[in-house]
């Protein structure tokens, strides 16, 4: 297991205290053989003229993570709230939702609610709105227990909400179970709301982006509790989030999703590597890499992601996309397997063009984007010069590019945005000593 290690203040406390934190990157794991718990096919929601959710299929296993990542707007968080039952009624739903082989859409309220909370529970992405703020947090564990368990007595349940804040890390459980929502900080919050989750053991907990607005130290102990609740209950998890570095250390696959579609699908290591859908290459590379000693830029997809009122003729990433040819807007391309193997899926007519380059490689299909044009003074100060006797190291003076880039103008685009610090988005797998 890799591992960095950040000195920084968590917040978890009024005054704040030094903390040493490890953040651990995820060794190599089998593939789940555990029944299929969750399986979703064609789900498709619309409100009036927005298609929000686009055809969306996939499965969760006991014991697996599934990543969902994407732009905001892009349906991730739709997506679930669809499966949980959840969304307003002008909300138009189709397709299929089987929890453990029942039918999930079209049933009554009633029903949900047995199945919300005991079965498939939901991390919300503000805990300060999940939680009520008039009622204490131990009484709040308290009702989640006895709602889904009439005969556990108020003291067995209390027994239960304090044994559940001690293994998602709350600090002096005994007397903060008594303690209202607004005497927490945002990590503790949200710890309190994993706590809720995994009360009744659920088969699925669905995490709608639970480390929004942290601190990276806080989304440290964050994380650590979404793992202690899988590890105590068995669950599957499914894990929404923008940041690639939470789903590289904690997920076994990835579901891509753009304009309320899935663009790819795979395993981490087939994604974070071997990417096959530009949307996904783009992602990946727009990412700053800290490895490396030289100075490089960035390559972000350029434009922004579509209306969903008004999306594009054929494949909806076609006008940021630098593969883009007449074909690609003749119809939207459907999921096809790539690289030879069932578990990778891509939507992409290009796909086959990608196989055998690596993210960095593929990485190439952007371009940088325009060189600085600083003052001198502003050059100095992007090459770490102090004084009119030093040479800049990065620019020149006149804030051009170095004049070894010049020479090879071809270098500088093709090592733009390879990846980010190994230690926060690197997954296990070829380049981390071998592929599982």
């Amino acid at each position: 297991m890799r591992s960095t290690k950040d000195n920084s203040k968590d917040s978890g406390t009024a005054g704040g205290t030094d903390t040493e934190v490890e953040f651990e990157v995820a060794e190599p794991r089998p593939a789940s053989a555990g029944e299929v718990l969750l399986r979703v096919e064609n789900l498709d929601v619309s409100f009036g003229t927005v298609h929000a959710v686009r055809g969306v299929s996939y499965e969760v296993r006991r014991g697996e993570t599934l990543g969902i990542v994407g732009e905001s707007g892009s349906g991730k968080s739709v997506t679930s709230m669809a499966v949980m039952g959840l969304l307003p009624k002008n909300a138009k739903i189709t397709g299929s939702v089987r929890f453990q082989g029942d039918e999930l859409l079209g049933t009554s309220d009633k029903v949900m609610s047995a199945v919300r909370g005991k079965k498939v529970a939901m991390i919300f992405q503000d805990p300060m709105t999940s939680l009520d703020p008039v009622f204490k947090v131990g009484a709040q564990i308290v009702e989640t227990l006895r709602v889904h368990d009439k005969s556990m007595s108020r003291q067995a349940a209390r027994a239960r909400a304090l044994e559940l804040l001690n293994i998602v890390g709350i600090p002096n459980a005994e007397a903060r179970i008594d303690n209202f929502p607004h005497e927490f900080s945002g990590g503790m919050r949200q710890r309190v709301v994993i706590a809720i989750a995994m009360a009744n053991n659920p088969d699925v907990i669905i995490a709608d982006e639970p480390t929004t607005a942290l601190d990276v130290t806080v989304q440290a102990t964050v994380l650590e509790a979404m793992k202690a609740a899988q590890r105590e209950t068995g669950a599957a998890l499914i894990l929404i989030t923008h940041d690639l570095g939470i789903i590289a250390g904690v997920a076994e696959r990835v579901l891509v999703m753009y304009a309320g579609k899935a663009v790819e699908i795979g395993s981490v290591d087939d994604v974070f590597y071997r990417p096959r859908m530009p949307y996904t290459v783009g992602l990946l590379n727009s990412l700053p890499r800290l490895d490396v000693d030289e100075k490089v830029r960035l390559t972000p997809i350029i434009g922004t992601p579509p209306s969903l009122q008004h999306l594009p003729a054929g494949c909806p990433f076609s006008p940021r996309c630098p593969l883009h040819k007449p074909e690609c807007s003749a119809a939207e391309p459907d999921l096809v397997q790539v690289d030879g193997h069932d578990k990778h899926w891509a939507a992409c007519i290009r796909a086959h063009e990608l196989e055998g380059q690596d993210r960095y490689e593929a990485g190439e299909i952007f371009e940088t984007t325009s060189i600085d044009d600083g003052l001198p003074a502003d050059a100095l100060l992007l090459s770490g010069a102090t004084g009119p006797d030093d040479e800049p190291d990065a620019v020149t003076a006149a804030g051009s590019a170095p004049s070894s880039e010049a020479a090879d103008p071809g270098r500088h685009s093709a090592d733009v945005g390879r990846g980010s610090d190994s230690s926060q988005i690197r997954p296990s797998g070829d380049e981390a000593g071998g592929m599982p």
